[in-house]
């Protein structure tokens, strides 16, 4: 082998080793993360946090409107079920966590305790009271639609636990169950625009949750009301600016929110169509979307965007399901997950009377659970 055949074969190798460094730099690969997992042990963990907080009447956020001196009341007065955990929609979904756990783990801590506590709050009597608050004069959105959505999302829990526990509150909550579903259908045909917004009023959230419970209990008037407006809404959207999220109190996120919406109404050959045109980005296999940053979790704010990683990474799994070319979003939703897990139990109280049930939501979500 000649000088000049052996300059040149190096040269080769160099520009080979050289191209393959540059490919890496410009395409560089996520970095897979740990899958957190709901096991056993996790469940207790996160159970203390709703435990805490449905029986704690103060601080107390009534966000009711006054008709008179009379509506002056107390919590625990106005809302017997639900007059904990800070406002009426976090004890809401605060036993919705502990229905949750129960139902996924029997052998839970405290069990039988948990569940009399339950049988206390959701009795037939303080659902009497609950409903005879919204069909009040001044207090008939009361919770409109965030609220709702949970309360319809402990209906699901309930209608789908095998427990003769279950049945006996599925039972003592129908009433405002059946209520709320009514009102779902009454309102959504009155709704001009959706809430694309970050916080309670987001519109594709509060469908979300309302299908799932339509689809649970063939509930078809509600499922049909809920197609028709997310249909309206969102169908012919495209290039949802998610550059644009977070905002600084964010907890969901609009883009996001929509997407698992359509997910789960439109067939998945149509999906996929629509979802390309509405957020092409997620299909690039190197899509990165950086978790929202917590600088001060004694701020009922700032805190918000602990639980917009959680609501993230339910939105991303749910859009990854039965979609190989979106799985790798499921290692941008542990991410989000794994960020915000380790700081919600024993934290302050503006985030523990709340996050654990989206800690739960999204613990849920993903595929790999360890039981």
């Amino acid at each position: 082998m000649n000088k000049l055949t052996i300059f040149l074969f190096a040269f080769l190798i160099v520009s080979c080793n050289n191209f393959k460094k540059k490919d890496t730099i410009e395409n560089p690969k996520p970095d897979i993360v740990e899958t957190p997992v709901l096991n056993l042990k996790q469940a207790n963990h996160l159970a203390q946090l709703p435990l805490h907080c449905i029986d704690t009447e103060y601080p107390n956020r009534l966000g009711q409107t006054l008709g008179s001196d009379y509506d002056l009341k107390s919590p625990k007065t106005l809302h017997p079920a639900f007059y904990g955990c800070f406002d009426w929609h976090s004890s809401v979904h605060g036993h919705w966590s502990l229905v949750r756990l129960l139902k996924m783990f029997p052998e839970l801590d405290n069990s039988e305790s948990i569940k009399k506590r339950l049988l206390k709050s959701i009795s037939k009597e303080n659902i009497e009271t609950e409903v005879a608050f919204f069909d009040g004069e001044h207090n008939k959105s009361f919770e409109r639609t965030y609220g709702w959505a949970w309360l319809l999302k402990l209906a699901e829990e309930l209608h789908t636990w095998d427990s003769s526990v279950a049945r006996e509150l599925e039972g003592n909550l129908q009433p405002l169950t059946d209520l709320i579903s009514d009102k779902y259908i009454e309102f959504l045909p009155k709704l001009n625009y959706p809430l694309r917004v970050g916080t309670h009023p987001n519109t594709a959230f509060g469908l979300s949750f309302a299908y799932d419970y339509a689809e649970s209990v063939h509930n078809d008037s509600l499922k049909l009301a809920i197609k028709e407006r997310a249909n309206y809404f969102f169908l012919n959207d495209t290039d949802c600016p998610m550059s644009w999220e977070p905002s600084g109190s964010d907890f969901l996120s609009p883009c996001l929110e929509e997407a698992a919406l359509m997910k789960r109404l439109l067939p998945k050959d149509k999906f996929k169509i629509w979802l390309d045109a509405f957020l092409p980005q997620l299909k690039n296999p190197n899509y990165k979307l950086d978790v929202g940053l917590v600088s001060d979790r004694t701020d009922g704010q700032l805190v918000h965007l602990d639980g917009v990683n959680f609501s993230r990474a339910w939105c991303l799994n749910k859009i990854a399901e039965g979609l190989p070319e979106y799985k790798h979003l499921k290692n941008i939703a542990n991410q989000h997950i794994n960020y915000s897990l380790r700081s919600i139990v024993g934290d302050s109280y503006e985030g523990g009377h709340w996050l654990g049930s989206f800690a739960i939501y999204a613990l849920s979500s993903v595929a790999n659970l360890s039981t």
